[in-house]
């Protein structure tokens, strides 16, 4: 994909979301488009399934889920201890505590990754650390983490640590018996309901 449609992608949403906010509650952005769209190509936002289950699982203090799905679909479905802040309230003034900060490494998320993409974009035009983005969203997250799937006998040992870990880790975390969702994030995918780890709720949509 050309570098100026994949800026499109994301700028043409964020755009819309700028919009929607009066304009006292807007701030200066600090980062030029040329920047920001320097920092997508390393996609260094991102931070791993494997990663953040490892995180859950330690108790890490310095994660910070944040939902930016709507309060309808945070409440139906979210991952354990997640706060939910929707990414048409992103500019609100009761968030910049939380979101401009360097004591938490905040991870954004949403069922697929373009919602959670808009809220970083956002933040980081602002200026602000310390965001990522859950790579692949709530879907990746039922396929990797708790439906791994085993590798073929042929595939290299890290492949096979790999799948190890997302086995304990989704036992941990109270997979085993998910559904697997839709590998196209952009349809609608019901997920189960999940005994442990997660809060006994279902997630669907792609974005």
């Amino acid at each position: 994909m050309k570098p100026l449609r994949l800026l499109a992608l994301f700028i043409i949403p964020m755009g819309l979301i700028i919009a929607a906010v009066p304009q006292n509650k807007t701030k200066p952005y600090k980062l030029t488009a040329e920047q920001l769209l320097g920092e997508v190509n390393t996609r260094t936002q991102y931070l791993t399934p494997d990663a953040v289950a490892d995180m859950i699982i330690k108790k890490d203090p310095t994660l910070r889920l944040i939902d930016v799905r709507s309060q309808d679909e945070f409440e139906k479905f979210n991952l354990q201890g997640a706060i939910n802040i929707p990414v048409t309230d992103l500019l609100s003034e009761k968030y910049a505590d939380i979101l401009n900060q360097d004591g938490k490494m905040n991870v954004f998320y949403s069922n697929g990754t373009l919602t959670a993409n808009e809220a970083w974009m956002v933040t980081r035009q602002l200026g602000y650390n310390n965001n990522f983005v859950l790579e692949g969203g709530l879907n990746y997250w039922f396929d990797a983490i708790l439906n791994p799937n085993k590798p073929a006998s042929t595939s290299p040992d890290e492949e096979f640590a790999k799948y190890d870990f997302r086995k304990s880790a989704g036992a941990a975390l109270g997979g085993g018996s998910a559904i697997q969702p839709s590998q196209d994030q952009s349809t609608v995918s019901a997920k189960p309901a999940i005994t442990a780890g997660i809060k006994k709720k279902k997630a669907a949509g792609g974005c």
